[in-house]
Order: C-alpha cells, then sequence, then structure tokens
C-alpha cells in the first residue's frame, strides 16, 4: 500500500534507453546507423536503402496484380510520398539489380506514365503562380524519361456524358492464376527479340559498298527512320497538354469550377468533392491513354488517417477498397497502392538520405487550423497520438488490413451492383427498414415537417419566384434553363438525385447551393439512371427474377 509519509525522490524513474544513431546498423552490423525508424531499427544508409526499395518490389511481387507489358499510370502530385514512388519506379529502370532490366531477379516489366492534375484554380492560385509549379514539375517529370500528362481540374467539364456509366472489368484483371505463364510468355518475347536483334545485320553490311552515294544517303535516311519508330514508349517525354502551349481551357471554365466550390459550406465537403473529380479525371485519362493500372502515392500514415476519416463520413461500406492495395470499383481501370507499407517518417528519411526532389503545392486545406475540416482534425489527432504511441499508425493500419469487401468483385454475379453516381462505390443504403440509416431518415422527416397551418400554399409554392398570372418577377426567376420554374422542381431533383447517391455523398451534397453547378456528365448520367429505372418499373412485371434467370439459363 502507499502512504503519504513515504518519500520517493531517491528514486529516479526507470526509462528504457533511448535508441541512438552511434550504434551499429541492425542489418550488416558493421557501419554506423545514420538514422533510426523504430525503437531498436537502426539502418546504416546503404542497408536502409535497400530495405526501402525491397519493400516497395515485394509489395508489387506479392499481389501479382501488375503484369507485364501492362500500362501503368503513376498519379503524381509532387509530394514526398508521389515523389518517392516515383523514384524507385526510375531507379528499378536504371539498375540493373533492381528491377525493369533484363538481368534482375523479380523484375517488374511494365510500362510506366506520369499524371498530374493541377488543381491551383479552387486553391485561389493565379496563372502566373500554377505556370511555375508547372515548369518545375515538368523539369522533374522529364528528367525521369517517362511519358507525362498534365490535366487540369477545369477540364471536367469538357468530359463525355458516358464517363460515369459502368463498365465490365479488362481480361487483365482476371489473370492471377495466370500470373506466372503471363510472365513466362513476356521472357520468351524478349529473347526472341533479343535473338532477332543480334542476328540482324549491321550498318555496314546493310549498305553496300559498291553502291552510289545517293544509294547510301538513301538508306541511311530509312534507317534513321526505322531506329525512330522503333524506340520505346518511355522515351516520349513529350506532353500533349505541355504547359508551353496555350491552357486547354478557358476562363469559363475557372469561374465555374470555382463557384462550385463556392458553393459549398464547409472545408470536408469541398475535398471530398475534389477527391471525386480528380479521381474521375484519373480515370479518363487511364482510358483514353491506354492504361489499365494507376499508382496512388499512399503512404501507410495517410491511409491511417483515411481510415478513420472515412468511418466519420459514413464511408463504412466502402473501406475495404479505400484503403486496401487495391481498388477495381470502376471495371476497365485499377487502382493500386504500392506506397502503403511506408510510413511518412521512413519516406521522409529516403527523401532527404537521397535527395529525393519534391514540389511543394498549396492544397484546399494549406493553413487551414486543425478543427477546419474532419480530414483535418483527424490527421491532427492521430499525428499526436503517434508521438506519444509510436505504433498508432501500424495498429490503425494492420486493422484496415482485415477489411474485406462482401463481394470483391463489383461485377460478380448475375445481377449487375448497383453503384453511387460520384464515388461508384457499392451503394449502402439498401438495406433493411430496422437500420441506423432508416432511422436517420426519420428523424430528418420529423424535423423538416411543418404543422397545417404553417404549410404554404400549393400554387405558391410551384410558383415562389413567379406571379400569380405566370409572370416572373424581375431578375428572380429561376426557369431560364427549362420550360418550368427551377423553384417548383428543385426538391424533386434533389430528392431524385439523393437516391442514385450513398450515405456520405449524400452528406457531401447536402452542403452544396446549387446542383445545377455540378459538371454536366454527373446531371446527364443522373438523368440517364432516372429514365431506366422508370423504365424497368414499367416493364418490371415482364421480367425474369434473378433465380428464374438462372434455371433457364441452365436449363
Amino acid at each position: 500500500m502507499c502512504e503519504v509519509e513515504e518519500d520517493y525522490s531517491e528514486q529516479p524513474l526507470l526509462r528504457a534507453a533511448a535508441a541512438s544513431v552511434t550504434q551499429k546498423c541492425m542489418k550488416c552490423k558493421d557501419s554506423s546507423a545514420v538514422l533510426v525508424i523504430r525503437v531498436g531499427d537502426a539502418f546504416c544508409k546503404s542497408c536502409f536503402k535497400e530495405y526501402f526499395v525491397h519493400k516497395f518490389r515485394a509489395m508489387l511481387g506479392k499481389t501479382r496484380l501488375i503484369f507485364p507489358g501492362e500500362q501503368v499510370l503513376l498519379a503524381l502530385s509532387g509530394g514526398p510520398t508521389s515523389s518517392a514512388m516515383l523514384c524507385q519506379v526510375q531507379e528499378m529502370r536504371i539498375q540493373p539489380t533492381l528491377g525493369l532490366c533484363r538481368e534482375a531477379p523479380k523484375k517488374l516489366r511494365f510500362s510506366p506514365g506520369i499524371v498530374y492534375i493541377d488543381e491551383g484554380a479552387v486553391c485561389g492560385r493565379s496563372l502566373e503562380e500554377r505556370q511555375a509549379t508547372l515548369s518545375q514539375l515538368e523539369s522533374m517529370f522529364q528528367a525521369s524519361s517517362f511519358p507525362y500528362h498534365i490535366v487540369y481540374l477545369e477540364e471536367v467539364f469538357k468530359l463525355p456524358n458516358s464517363m460515369l456509366q459502368s463498365v465490365s472489368s479488362s481480361p487483365a484483371s482476371h489473370h492471377g492464376e495466370n500470373y506466372k505463364e503471363a510472365v513466362d510468355d513476356f521472357l520468351q518475347k524478349q529473347r526472341e527479340t533479343l535473338i532477332h536483334t543480334e542476328q540482324r545485320p549491321t550498318v555496314a553490311e546493310q549498305l553496300n559498298v559498291t553502291h552510289s552515294e545517293e544509294q547510301v544517303q538513301t538508306k541511311l535516311a530509312q534507317l534513321n527512320i526505322c531506329d525512330l519508330f522503333s524506340k520505346e514508349n518511355t522515351g516520349n517525354t513529350t506532353s500533349e497538354t505541355s504547359t508551353c502551349g496555350k491552357w486547354p481551357f478557358n476562363l469559363t471554365q475557372t469561374e465555374a469550377i470555382k463557384e462550385l466550390f463556392s458553393s459549398i459550406k464547409t472545408l470536408t465537403a469541398k475535398e471530398e468533392l475534389l477527391q471525386t473529380l480528380r479521381h474521375h479525371l484519373l480515370l479518363y485519362t487511364a482510358r483514353i491513354k491506354g492504361y489499365t493500372k494507376i499508382m496512388m502515392g499512399d503512404s501507410c500514415t495517410r491511409l491511417a488517417v483515411k481510415l478513420l476519416t472515412n468511418i466519420s463520413l459514413g464511408r463504412g461500406a466502402s473501406l475495404a477498397i479505400d484503403t486496401g492495395f487495391s481498388d477495381n470499383r470502376y471495371g476497365d481501370i485499377m487502382i493500386v497502392r504500392p506506397m502503403r507499407e511506408y510510413s511518412s517518417k521512413e519516406i521522409a528519411f529516403y527523401n532527404k538520405l537521397f535527395d529525393v526532389p519534391n514540389i511543394f503545392t498549396p492544397a484546399l486545406d494549406t493553413k487551414a487550423t486543425d478543427k477546419a475540416s474532419i480530414h483535418r482534425l483527424t490527421e491532427s489527432f492521430v499525428n499526436k497520438l503517434q508521438t506519444d504511441f509510436p505504433s498508432t499508425v501500424s495498429t490503425v493500419y494492420r486493422t484496415s488490413e482485415k477489411l474485406n469487401t462482401a463481394c470483391s468483385d463489383f461485377n460478380c454475379g448475375t445481377e449487375q451492383v448497383e453503384k453511387c453516381l460520384l464515388c461508384l462505390c457499392a451503394m449502402d443504403t439498401k438495406v433493411e427498414e430496422a437500420s441506423a440509416f432508416h432511422a436517420t431518415l426519420i428523424s430528418e422527416k420529423l424535423s423538416l415537417k411543418q404543422s397545417p397551418d404553417q404549410m404554404p400554399v400549393k400554387e405558391v409554392t410551384e410558383q415562389s419566384c413567379c406571379t400569380g398570372d405566370g409572370k416572373e418577377e424581375k431578375g428572380k426567376c429561376c426557369g431560364a434553363h427549362s420550360e418550368e420554374c427551377y423553384s417548383a422542381n428543385s426538391s424533386n431533383r434533389t430528392t431524385d438525385l439523393f437516391s442514385l447517391l450513398c450515405y456520405s455523398c449524400r452528406l457531401t451534397v447536402k452542403d452544396m447551393v446549387s446542383l445545377d453547378l455540378l459538371p454536366q456528365y454527373v446531371l446527364s448520367e443522373a438523368e440517364r439512371r432516372k429514365r431506366r429505372a422508370q423504365v424497368r418499373e414499367q416493364i418490371q412485371e415482364f421480367l425474369l427474377a434473378p433465380e428464374e434467370e438462372t434455371n433457364t439459363t441452365s436449363s
């Protein structure tokens, strides 16, 4: 038992000995350590680089999702994590013992490309500031020798109406059991190409010395043209949207994207909508450029924050695909996260020790307070907790690894899964009545319910901005874009759109002042789904039930 009169001043508290950089490397046991990742994990510079590179290659190797010869798009923001990811891919192409070269073990033989999305329009940046940042990024992209594409956020207003329509999975995404065969075929083609190159006659043999000077010059020109077209695609470092030319958007689109984000009330909803539009641009770029995979630079720390944030935002049903290694919600394009095993501390050490360039670009939450949004609050909470308890991030991250969706492939089964209009995740609102979601809806309806004496007159409601004789008040009628007054149908349009959204996207749309500010491809897809639902309801009695259809097919 503790007593009041006891003196504890002569008994100092025992603390565990802190790790010191003066100790030896835990791997080679020879060189002095230059950094300490975790308690007891001290590395020298060379061993840390080997550890960092091996983790990247092992993550891609054990998943077996990226096939030889596949086109992979690297989504870069210029930040520390995405820059480190680019450095890994670039280094594996250069060094023979690390990856893409012919003699490398466990080599990664995909064809990488780079995409960068300029979001300066919604961050309050001028065209001159955006131009300066893009010039620095282009220099970094050109140094990598990979083809790159610069996309602007304003281009969401130019996306086709078919952007959000369901696309079946590509055949390449179902080769899990044939991965070894794909690698063997790729190696065989490489050997045949190498043998053909060695057997090809030299320039001196192709040019007969007895030919005239004019014939020699003609053949040299032909060889130069052939060599030009036989170069690898990775040698092309030009971009169709290079900043050297005109901006691929006009002032009207810039004002439209600014008005869209200005109409959103909270920073949380702005960040969610920005992330959705960013993914739509990445998906469209990958499709038109011929890429089948997209690499995202999400670190372990970032995914831990994202996990808790998504739970707070009501995205619990899609946690597995939002934080997992692979995300196949889009069907033909798969998103992979090879940096998910790295903590932000490891990435910072690597970029510092090996001079990895990264460029800071202001975001929506730059200089915002910790309580400005749910994203900022969760990030601040996790980082502060990680300072006192170093296993916080790893514990949350390992929890996310145990999550899985009920159906890992959204295109499995005979019946197509209904998806959210914005995030394209499986709808989580089709639940039974005895659920928390329906209880929330009932609470909202009761809170909006008015007494009969407070109910407005029907005629006034239908023509709230027009006079009784049908003449509109000057500057107040919002029916200029349609045959009917917009205010009479605004509530119906909002209800129709809500029925196509998951719970989290509904919260985002609720913070918007007007739905007409959304890009046209979103509104067009919503109208298309509404018409299809109406037609399906009309012919419902003539349709076979799923089990009856299966029995008919089998018989």
